[in-house]
């Protein structure tokens, strides 16, 4: 690593050289002034400018050479937190973290997200305060929060754009509402996206091209392409949901065409074929039960989403898809659908190494995302240089 940090801009202020720490490896004062280049005494005053702010913190004595052993210091995630929100159709997932993800506290309850911006937020508000009285730590300790929000969001502004199932939130000045209240910044994402991010930080992060898929009430992928979360030009890319399945069935979908993927292969979908299911939920308990006429279903509709993301890995060519969602609580039969299709569809050259998995993180895959996504835009080197000023 140090040998790849030497060719690197040299740092020209304290948040400059906080990242060179950023990898939590134990650095000298001396190791320091090796890699940029500096004084001495720049570096000893910088060092000390991050030792009081928290964000560095002392990490023991190097080997001796000869004389005192000299002292090492590191990133400290603990420094501050972040609240990480994962907003759903009827979940809410909320978890408080330090700067690397470490998850503090959480809390997860219903929610309607049709009741609007207003009393939802209200109600993040209050949980995100609850969550920092049982982690013990104080609301000057919190310095971002991250959302993940159901619907098309552009990133920019952080607002929801004629987002489908949510009524009432169009335009809605999320960041806005938030930051009022708990005044720190506060950035936000379409959920598919923070959950891509979620997955590929905490548990793909040598993978530089993964595909996160959600099956649930929607359908949407996540695109995460030489390591960067890929949003396209309005924050649309990624949106499976309404790509029509070749040969698919004429059914009527919400977004007011027939024959899309979500109409053929989601939650509901699934559910509206079997007598005995009215939610993703029942799909995924009859499965587990045995259910002979669920399990064919399931796989039916991942042979669906199969079709449509057989196109993405000729287009996209990712070493990594993630299935997740509630759908993808279903199991194999799921999995075993998809991977028929793509395997037998895409080109041999682009499937040679692609890994079709299911999700890791155990429903975590939002809040984690939301929790890297707020931690990276407080720990640039000018928000650190403006935090510690």
């Amino acid at each position: 690593m140090d040998e790849l940090l030497k060719f690197a801009p040299r740092p020209t202020g304290a948040g400059e050289m906080f990242q060179l720490l950023r990898d939590r490896q134990p650095r000298t004062r001396s190791d320091l002034a090796t890699l940029t280049g500096q004084a001495r005494s720049t570096i000893a005053a910088r060092v000390d400018l991050l030792l009081s702010s928290g964000f560095v913190a002392p990490a023991g004595e190097a080997t001796s050479t000869g004389g005192r052993p000299p002292a090492t210091f590191a990133f400290n995630p603990a420094a501050r937190v972040v609240l990480a929100v994962d907003l759903g159709a009827t979940h809410s997932r909320l978890a408080l973290t330090d700067l690397v993800g470490t998850v503090l506290a959480e809390h997860h309850e219903p929610v309607a997200i049709a009741e609007g911006p207003g009393p939802v937020l209200d109600r993040v508000v209050e949980l995100g305060l609850e969550l920092l009285s049982t982690a013990g730590r104080p609301l000057s300790d919190l310095v971002s929060v991250g959302v993940g929000l159901p619907g098309p969001v552009e990133h920019s502004t952080g607002r929801p754009i004629n987002p489908p199932i949510m009524p009432g939130w169009d335009d809605a000045d999320v960041p806005g509402l938030l930051s009022r209240k708990l005044r720190v910044p506060v950035l936000v994402d379409n959920d598919v996206n923070v959950m891509a991010l979620g997955e590929h930080t905490s548990q793909w992060p040598e993978v530089d091209h993964l595909l996160f898929v959600k099956v649930a009430t929607g359908i949407g992928a996540g695109i995460i392409s030489d390591g960067q979360i890929r949003r396209g030009a309005q924050g649309a890319a990624g949106d499976l949901g309404h790509i029509a399945v070749p040969g698919g069935l004429d059914l009527p979908c919400r977004c007011g065409n027939t024959g899309c993927l979500e109409a053929v292969a989601s939650g509901p979908a699934i559910a509206n074929a079997l007598a005995n299911a009215t939610t993703s939920a029942d799909v995924v308990a009859l499965v587990r039960a045995g259910d002979v006429d669920a399990s064919r279903e399931v796989r039916a509709a991942g042979r669906h989403i199969g079709e449509v993301l057989a196109a993405c890995v000729s287009m996209l060519n990712p070493s990594v898809i993630v299935i997740g969602g509630v759908v993808a609580e279903a199991g194999e039969h799921l999995l075993a659908g998809i991977r028929e299709v793509v395997y037998r569809r895409s080109l041999p050259l682009a499937t040679q190494h692609l890994r079709i998995v299911a999700s890791r993180t155990k429903g975590r895959a939002g809040v984690l995302g939301a929790s890297a996504m707020a931690s990276e835009h407080v720990l640039s080197a000018a928000a650190i240089d403006a935090l510690i000023s």
